[in-house]
Parts: C-alpha cells; sequence; structure tokens
C-alpha cells in the first residue's frame, strides 16, 4: 500500500512540473471562470484575480486547483448551483461564492462536490445561499477553515452549511457556519471527522447526523442552536472536548442521543442548555470526564438505555442532574463530583461515605406532568424528594453513585 501511494505521489509530482497557470480577470483575455477550465489541462491552475465574476453553472470536470486572489466574488444572482466539482484532486481556494438559488427539488449548493476523491475545498466565503457545501458520494477530502454564513428563517426553506451524503473518510475542520437550517449534516458517511468548527445560530440543528458510523466529532462548538445536536441511528461514534451551549427551548438539548450504540463522550462541556443530553435506546456508551453545568436537566434518560458507564463527570448547579421515566436500571454511575451532594468523608480519602441517589422525585413527577415545574424550589418538593430519598417507590432504587467524589475534578 505504501508503495502505491508513493508511484501515485510521484505521478502526480511529475504532472504538476508540466502544469501551467491560467488568471481570469474580470475585463481581461479570460474573463469567466467557465472559460478558464475549457481551456485548462489536467493539474493547472486558475488564478481568479479580484472582482465581480456572475456566473452559476460552473462544473470542474478534470483535476484543477482554483484560486482567488484577494477573494474575488462568484455571483450566482439566484439562478441556480454556482460550482460543481465532478472530477478528483481538485482544489477550491479563498473565493467570496454568494447568492446561490433556490429549490426544493435539486438543493442547489454554493459548491457541490459528487462523487470525487482527493479533493480540498478551502479558505472559502459563502453567503446568501440555500445549501452551503454539499458532498455526494465522495471520499478523502477536506472542508477546512470555510465560512457559510445563511440568512434561514424556517426549516422549510433553508439548506444546510456542510452536507455529507454518502461520503467516506471525510475532514470537516475550522469552519464557521451560522444561521443555515442545519449547521453540519451527515447521512450515510462513515470514518469522517469533524474538528475545531463553530455550528451557531442555526434554525434546527448545530449537527444533524443518521445512519453514519466510526466517525470522530472533536473541538467543536454547537451553541444558540434551535434544537442542539442530534445524532441517530449509528454506532462506534467518539464525541470528544466538544462545547455544547445555551441551546433553550421547549424541545431543545445539548445533546440527543437516539439508537446510538458502543460510543464515547468523553472531556465534553454541556452548559445552561434545557437538556444537556437526551437518551433514548442507547448502549454500551461511555461517558467521562464531562463537565454539566447549569442545565435544565444534566441528563434526561427516556429509556431502553443498558449497561452505560457514567464516570469521572462533574455536575455543577443543574435543576435535574439525572431524570428517568422508569424504575429500573442497567446503568453504571461512578466517581462523579455532584454540587448537591451533601454527604461527608470521615477517613478523607475524597470520597463520599454515603452514596448519592441523583434521580429525585420531582423530576419524575415533572417528565410526567411538566405544568408542576412552577412548584420547583417549594418547601413541599424539598419534602417529598426527602421522603424518595429515604424509601424510594417511584425512582430507581439501584441508581446511586456509591463512589461520589468530595472535590470538583481539575
Amino acid at each position: 500500500m505504501k508503495q502505491l501511494f508513493l508511484i501515485v505521489s510521484l505521478v502526480l509530482l511529475s504532472l504538476s512540473a508540466y502544469s501551467k497557470k491560467i488568471e481570469v480577470r474580470e475585463n481581461g483575455k479570460i474573463s469567466s471562470i467557465k472559460e478558464a477550465i475549457l481551456l485548462a489541462h489536467d493539474f493547472d491552475t486558475i488564478v481568479v484575480k479580484s472582482g465581480k465574476y456572475k456566473e452559476y453553472g460552473i462544473k470542474v470536470d478534470k483535476p484543477l486547483t482554483i484560486i482567488g486572489e484577494n477573494f474575488p466574488v462568484i455571483d450566482g444572482e439566484l439562478k441556480g448551483e454556482i460550482i460543481t466539482v465532478i472530477a478528483d484532486h481538485v482544489t477550491l481556494d479563498g473565493l467570496f461564492i454568494i447568492n446561490v438559488g433556490t429549490s426544493y427539488t435539486s438543493d442547489y449548493a454554493a459548491v457541490r462536490v459528487v462523487k470525487s476523491k482527493h479533493f480540498l475545498i478551502q479558505n472559502l466565503v459563502l453567503e446568501k445561499l440555500f445549501f452551503g457545501i454539499y458532498l455526494e458520494k465522495s471520499s478523502h477530502g477536506k472542508v477546512f477553515h470555510n465560512k457559510i454564513i445563511g440568512e434561514a428563517v424556517e426549516e422549510y426553506s433553508s439548506g444546510n452549511g456542510i452536507h455529507l451524503w454518502y461520503c467516506k473518510n471525510i475532514e470537516v475542520d475550522q469552519n464557521i457556519v451560522t444561521h443555515v437550517r442545519d449547521g453540519i449534516y451527515l447521512e450515510f458517511s462513515n470514518f469522517c471527522t469533524i474538528t475545531n468548527n463553530e455550528s451557531l445560530n442555526n434554525i434546527r440543528y448545530g449537527l444533524h447526523f443518521m445512519f453514519s458510523n466510526d466517525d470522530v466529532y472533536r473541538g467543536n462548538t454547537f451553541a444558540k442552536n434551535g434544537a442542539g445536536v442530534a445524532v441517530m441511528f449509528s454506532k462506534r461514534i467518539e464525541m470528544y472536548e466538544n462545547i455544547f451551549q445555551e441551546n433553550w427551548g421547549s424541545a431543545s438539548y445539548g445533546l440527543l442521543l437516539k439508537e446510538i450504540n458502543d460510543s464515547k463522550i468523553i472531556g465534553n462541556t454541556f452548559e445552561t442548555n434545557t437538556i444537556g443530553i437526551n437518551i433514548e435506546g442507547s448502549n454500551r456508551i461511555l461517558y467521562k470526564d464531562n463537565i454539566f453545568r447549569s442545565n435544565g436537566w444534566a441528563i434526561k434518560v427516556r429509556g431502553a438505555c443498558y449497561t452505560n458507564e457514567f464516570i469521572n463527570n462533574q455536575f455543577l448547579s443543574n435543576s435535574f442532574d439525572v431524570s428517568y421515566n422508569s424504575k429500573l436500571n442497567d446503568n453504571v454511575f461512578d466517581s462523579n463530583y455532584w454540587s448537591k451532594y451533601a454527604g461527608y468523608d470521615l477517613d478523607k480519602d475524597g470520597i463520599g461515605d454515603v452514596p448519592f441517589r441523583p434521580v429525585k422525585l420531582f423530576s419524575y413527577i415533572v417528565n410526567r406532568t411538566p405544568e408542576t415545574i412552577v412548584l420547583m424550589r417549594s418547601l413541599f418538593i424539598d419534602i417529598i424528594d426527602f421522603s424518595e430519598k429515604v424509601s424510594p417507590v417511584f425512582t430507581p432504587d439501584e441508581l446511586q453513585d456509591l463512589h461520589p467524589l468530595m472535590k470538583r475534578i481539575r
């Protein structure tokens, strides 16, 4: 495999040595990107000079590098899709693309990549768009350091910022996506890495993916989105060091997990969300070293969740730390820090001598009758929570942290 890679690299290097540079200028001999592509040979470089180019339906059908100088504007005039890549080894760099057409049957995008490999989409600014960057049946590519700014108002009339469909081995890194339907969307896309992106103020989800396996999400920020982040019908997902913040609303959460199995949720921060993590039908997941701060519910377990482990997490000033809708529990809570823990540590080993029961009776009542939330922090609620703690009837009697930490984890 290494020898094959070396041979391919040498071939590409030799081809690039014979490549030429084509310049596109507003009032020059070559004044359109389409014309430059027609004149170009494989592995040539097209330099688009600063200016405004009214073009759409640009098809990149050969391996090329298209670089913008001082962010030339490519204006689609709302007529359709602007750039479609259908070749391998294509680079798009430094373009300002605006005015993508709207279509509810064709999903027009500022940039679409179709059945391509080894591509690089970087340093683009996309505005006034329907879909931003749409990858379709493509692999071994990178979407890097782009800024995607939509004007979405309703879900039905807007598209996604970065959209992957039936893709494999894609890197999505250091992008900013805002005011679109879903910031980043994956469907049937495996072995992808989503790192260091900011997905903010989107109409529906900051991140939404379904039927996608073996993906890694690290160092992203998902804030102030309509319903937070939704991860559904996938397995072997790893989410590290992400921030889920200020996703508020009656149907909102930081992170929704539905039918997720054999995954890891490690080192993330869930802060000021209606629900930190909403879990349903998800099994064999390790939740470790996460911080849950000032959420309505830190964790809400809706059922059919088995053999999950919650270890070394910090629960800080949440209205409810853990909510269950069943008396059955097959999950492990161990060595977490709970700001509501009122136990003692006589042997000074840093571990509470009394187990902590994070599920309160009032959370069970609110799940069944949401209107009772108005009674929160009343003396009556304190009394029923204490009575349930002494003699559990409605809450899972085996759900306890046997080794609650006395001090916050640094």
